[in-house]
């Protein structure tokens, strides 16, 4: 029977509350002291004919430290060379560099000695020191700002506790009180405060809630959660190596060979490090969640997985860079089902799951979680919006870049998420990224409303991309699983390899994106460095463009020989109401073609109400869409092909929509023909 609003409106909300959590499991084995033994690594080494001067450099922590500390010698020649303002002042936030000496440098912005928020840019140099290109997130002007508030601080941390109170939080101050700032994420710059409020979020995940409040008008800017989410005798690995100290006749969980990166036992506790696991031996767990050590053990192999992936595979030693190791903390609180990452206390935690028996610390739920620390540490993608779909699709990406590295038989490489932990209780994936709406919540291709989705929704599209430039699109079969992944416009992409995909995201993450990077500039961010690495002639390049084309971002090259018209005027569609209409006026000369492309862009909320007619100018319905009860996901953006060769092309034609079942709307955001 399909579910009342409000039942359908509960579900949701436990779907988001377990695609926040991303863990990754190990399992039963006796562990000895010593380093993990080396995997067969896939990743970095099916590379093809690159331009190897383009590839990361390995840096040693000193050597990016070295530097890190010239480019804040010469800031204030390099702001001067931007032609930066007098007001502005650059503050250097990291370094990487490419093996022929390019350095690429991350700056934040001061403006009047506030932090500018969006202000972030990337300046490419040379090994001479000659400036290649200059990104920037916002291209808006910084100059002209009033830093003079108009609104009180109480004002804004008023707004940022109401804003907290709504997602479960009950504290009543915040925990960072209101900071002048300038926000220029969005449009122009302005004075604006930045208040972040803690406590707890409905289902137990702390609380680290950012808001933006205009400090001349007290209006709500902007909100972002900064808690992401998402020998041991493992639960989900089976036995593994991991690293450990000796002190005394005691051993304790940490690994001294990688950062010293602790693992701690919270023992149901949410606060504190809680206590680090140690023992008389150095065998740690069970393999079952009935021994406190076993969900450790599990964290701690995949935290050590992570870091070798990033170290071996992209050069980059520990999560900022610089040779430190982040910790874990296992058992937090009861029955929680959930993992998250936290900047501020530069940490991994995890849950233990429905009844305490599924831990969420499986391999791709442990590097999913690291891998925000990155994302965090490099582009530094607001979570929330368009940004915030590309960082939780990054966790995902490296997610399942990190399981086919650990080359682990009981935990094979695959593109599915969280598939160890059981989120869901019915033995399914957290996510598919071949085709993200099997979920039934992930989108597989962009639209324009995308970025008002749930961010781990949203991340559908570039996961999708991510695994049509990997392995492309059709039915095939990866590691034992099988796979069928589509294409927006009907037309088939031929896929790299991982290995290149792999590398192609993660040097866009740390030298092209910022904080405010959407969809599109994902794609220019990729399309530059595919070009660095294998040139624009290139297959590699080619099948890049296809797989971004092949979610809806941007177009295929040489595709479209004729005209393209299109409406982008948003039309209401009611709940079971009469049909609406959109036009398009053709000026086409001549017939139409038999290979008529029409792309339809419409969200609603359940898409198999909805029913969908091409109207030709002279009256002539071709249909697009039936009505399909049973089909409850979300949206229909897709591209039709219809044989209207019997019609004149110049002539209004219409796109014709009706929702045919009650409880649900939505909307025609844009249609388009291409002839």
């Amino acid at each position: 029977m399909r579910p009342t609003p409000h039942r359908r409106a509960t579900a949701i909300g436990a779907l988001v509350a377990a695609a926040a959590m991303l863990t990754v499991g190990v399992q039963a084995g006796t562990a000895t002291a010593g380093s993990l033994p080396t995997a067969a690594p896939t990743a970095g080494k099916a590379l093809g004919k690159v331009n190897p001067g383009a590839l990361p450099a390995s840096l040693s922590p000193a050597e990016r430290t070295a530097l890190i500390r010239a480019a804040d010698a010469s800031k204030a020649e390099t702001a001067k060379e931007l032609g930066l303002g007098a007001q502005e002042k650059l503050v250097v936030r990291d370094v990487v560099q490419d093996r022929d000496g390019t350095t690429h440098t991350r700056y934040e912005r001061t403006y009047q000695g506030l932090p500018v928020l969006g202000g972030d840019l990337i300046v490419e140099e040379t090994k001479a020191g000659v400036t290649k290109s200059v990104t920037k997130s916002s291209k808006a002007a910084l100059k002209n700002v009033d830093t003079t508030a108009d609104v009180a601080p109480a004002t804004a941390e008023k707004q940022a506790l109401s804003a907290a109170s709504a997602e479960g939080s009950t504290k009543t101050k915040a925990d960072r009180a209101p900071r002048k700032v300038v926000w220029m994420a969005k449009g122009k710059p302005v004075l604006a405060y930045e208040t972040v409020v803690g406590g707890l979020q409905h289902d137990g995940t702390p609380n680290e809630l950012h808001v933006v409040t205009d400090a001349a008008t007290g209006a709500k800017l902007y909100e972002w959660q900064a808690i992401e989410t998402g020998v041991g005798n493992t639960q989900y690995s089976g036995q593994v190596t991991l690293g450990s100290a000796q002190s005394g006749s005691t051993y304790n969980l940490t690994d001294t060979t990688r950062g010293n990166h602790k693992t701690y036992n919270l023992n149901k506790g949410t606060s504190g490090t809680g206590t680090l696991f140690s023992g008389a031996d150095d065998v740690w767990g069970n393999g079952s969640p009935s021994d406190a050590e076993t969900a450790g053990a599990d964290a701690h192999y995949g935290a050590a997985l992570t870091w070798d992936y990033y170290k071996n595979v992209h050069g980059r030693t520990g999560i900022r860079g610089d040779g430190v190791g982040a910790y874990s903390r296992v058992h937090y609180g009861n029955a929680y089902v959930n993992a998250f990452w936290s900047d501020s206390c530069f940490c991994m935690t995890y849950g233990d799951g429905s009844a305490n028996a599924k831990p969420l610390t499986s391999i791709d739920v442990a590097a999913h979680e690291m891998t925000h620390g990155v994302t965090s540490n490099t582009a530094g993608l607001i979570y929330s919006g368009e940004s915030g779909g590309l960082n939780e699709a990054t966790s995902d990406i490296f997610a399942a870049a990190v399981e086919f590295y650990a080359n682990n038989a009981n935990d094979p490489g695959d593109y599915l998420v969280g598939e160890k932990i059981d989120i869901n209780g019915n033995g399914t994936p957290l996510r598919y990224m071949d085709k993200p709406s099997k979920d039934s919540r992930s989108k597989d291709y962009w639209y324009s409303g995308i970025g008002s989705v749930d961010v781990h929704y949203s991340s559908g599209p570039a996961n999708h991309f991510f695994y049509l430039l990997s392995e492309g699109s059709g039915a095939k079969t990866v590691n034992g699983v099988s796979y069928d992944s589509p294409t927006v416009d009907g037309l088939p992409v031929t896929g790299i390899g991982r290995d290149k995909a792999e590398l192609i995201w993660f040097k866009a993450l740390t030298t092209k994106w910022g904080s405010s990077t959407n969809y599109a500039g994902a794609r220019a961010g990729t399309e530059a460095v595919a070009a660095a690495l294998y040139g624009t002639a290139s297959a590699e390049y080619k099948s890049l463009q296809d797989a971004w084309a092949a979610i809806g971002v941007g177009d295929r090259p040489g595709t479209s020989t004729g005209p393209v018209y299109e409406n982008t005027t948003p039309v209401s569609i009611p709940d079971a109401g009469p049909a609406v209409f959109s036009n398009i006026n053709v000026t086409h000369e001549g017939n139409a073609p038999a290979t008529l492309k029409v792309g339809v862009n419409i969200s609603h909320t359940w898409r198999g109400d909805v029913v969908i007619d091409l109207v030709a100018p002279d009256g002539t319905v071709y249909p697009l869409k039936a009505a399909s009860g049973g089909d409850s996901a979300d949206n229909i953006v897709a591209t039709y092909t219809v044989n209207a060769s019997s019609e004149v092309a110049a002539g209004t034609w219409k796109l014709r929509v009706r929702d045919v079942a009650r409880f649900d709307t939505g909307k025609i955001n844009s249609w388009k023909l291409s002839f």
